[in-house]
């Protein structure tokens, strides 16, 4: 997939609108629109990588401020007290339904176990 047909790409450019709730200048983080949760939010490197199965060794920075963002999120959010999961679907098997690796951020329930 090419950038320009990346969806998530696009919200990271602005040309998509998105309820961004966090970003800087290598992570852009956005509200789900379909949450699962009163709290989900997706956050996505502004590089394309299509998944974590596809990152590589130059990516381990990046991947350490993907999860630094959602702790950020989740602060920001107001749910670390009461706790949150950050998910990352990686394949078809996983359900992963945008080539462009991102991790989900829920919280604001308590959530099941297992996930499913």
């Amino acid at each position: 997939m090419a950038e320009h047909d990346c969806i998530f790409c696009r919200i990271a450019k602005e040309e998509v609108p998105a309820d961004i709730v966090h970003e800087n200048e290598q992570i852009v983080a956005f509200r789900d629109i379909n949450p699962q949760a009163p709290v989900h939010v997706v956050v996505i490197p502004r590089k394309h990588i299509a998944s974590l199965a596809a990152s590589s060794a130059d990516d381990v920075a990046l991947l350490g401020e993907i999860l630094k963002a959602a702790k950020e999120v989740a602060e920001k959010l107001d749910i670390q007290a009461s706790g949150y999961r950050v998910v990352n679907n990686c394949g078809p098997d996983a359900q992963q339904s945008v080539q462009h690796i991102h991790f989900h951020v829920l919280g604001g329930r308590r959530l099941g176990w297992p996930p499913g």
